[in-house]
């Protein structure tokens, strides 16, 4: 009789075994399927939101292709002719139409001039024309452009708020490069990034430390953020991580205070790894929580008179391949510029589409 009675137990234990190895191998499959691998970087779409491709070269844009990459192009009021620098993606655009877009820019040469506004706004209307689908402002606002009385000017001005309405009431997406790294404004030994202490040293002249003159990082800081106030509207990325990089909870205090704001990563992924070394946690979960207004870039720029075309695209394959390890996967790697084994944050594949893909849309819609 005990023995007949303990049969049915033991089918009872071995279908709790099977039971509980299917709940395990079920968790087990979800938790590989949450996340990308590193084999996965080719084969997920992603878009660099902050690459200057100033050239007709093919080769690069036949890179993005092949790694699965769109492309959004920032023209900016600087070195190369902003004629040039339109036509050049203009023409990409044409022949890349679902892998390219670009922004356009304006000059501030006229500024102070009575038909300023004018020359901007149509500037503007020139730059979308063309297939721009938003526009760049550079840091020479607020940190090289002077009135006539020599005083700086900055991106709050009065002068600008015409154009800034008439940026908002036409839905016109905006990217701001205002201000620079914190480093900027440091000694060159409290530097965090070394790569921001060589060109500093080399370059003294922008070295803001040494010119109190000019404006402070606060006063660079405070300038962006007074243009927010004063234009609600205004669908703005702060390139750069809107040059907050050096804390992600300055970022996020920007991000509650500006519903409309958002940040990229370009150029300041040093910054970011830099703390994660710290506190791996503190940067996963600030990623996380705002997952939808974080968007990938690089900042590297590649013109028409590159000495070594095939460096140059070498070099923006490792760097969109390192960045994908950081963000995608726990992979450990050395990061140049600072010490430290950089512990990549691994987030999960819905938010590693936002962040590379879904969050750029708006860039790649007509207006």
């Amino acid at each position: 009789m005990t023995r007949s009675n303990s049969i049915p137990q033991i089918g009872k234990k071995i279908k709790l075994c099977i039971l509980f190895s299917l709940l395990i191998l079920t968790i087990s499959c979800r938790k590989k399927t949450e996340y990308y691998t590193f084999n996965d970087f080719a084969k997920v779409q992603k878009t660099d939101v902050h690459l200057h491709i100033n050239t007709l070269d093919p080769r690069y844009m036949e890179l993005a292709a092949k790694n699965n990459f769109r492309v959004v192009s920032p023209n900016v009021d600087s070195r190369i002719p902003l004629d040039e620098q339109l036509s050049t993606a203009s023409r990409i655009k044409k022949e890349w139409p679902d892998r390219f877009a670009f922004l356009g820019t304006f000059s501030v040469d006229s500024f102070g001039s009575d038909d300023f506004v004018k020359n901007t706004i149509d500037r503007i209307s020139e730059c979308l024309e063309a297939g721009a689908t938003g526009i760049k402002i550079w840091k020479n606002i607020g940190m090289v452009l002077k009135d006539n009385a020599g005083r700086y000017v900055m991106v709050d001005d009065p002068a600008f708020d015409p154009i800034f309405r008439h940026i908002v009431e036409n839905k016109i997406p905006v990217m701001g490069h205002l201000g620079e790294p914190r480093n900027c404004w440091l000694p060159l030994e409290q530097m965090t990034d070394t790569g921001n202490y060589r060109y500093y040293k080399a370059n003294p002249q922008y070295h803001m430390f040494l010119h109190p003159e000019a404006p402070s990082y606060d006063d660079q800081i405070n300038a962006r953020d007074n243009l927010l106030k004063k234009n609600p509207g205004l669908d703005f990325t702060g390139a750069h991580f809107g040059s907050l990089e050096w804390n992600v909870d300055e970022i996020a205090k920007r991000l509650d205070l500006y519903p409309e704001m958002k940040v990229d990563m370009s150029a300041r992924m040093a910054h970011i790894q830099y703390q994660s070394i710290a506190n791996l946690e503190r940067v996963r979960n600030f990623i996380i929580k705002y997952q939808d207004r974080i968007l990938y870039g690089t900042d590297i720029t590649i013109n028409s008179a590159e000495s070594n075309p095939e460096a140059r695209v070498q070099a923006l394959f490792e760097r969109w391949e390192s960045n994908w390890i950081y963000l995608a996967t726990d992979s450990v790697q050395k990061i140049r510029n600072i010490s430290g084994d950089v512990t990549g944050l691994k987030l999960p594949k819905k938010i590693i589409d936002k962040i590379y893909n879904e969050n750029a849309e708006r860039f790649f819609n007509a207006l």
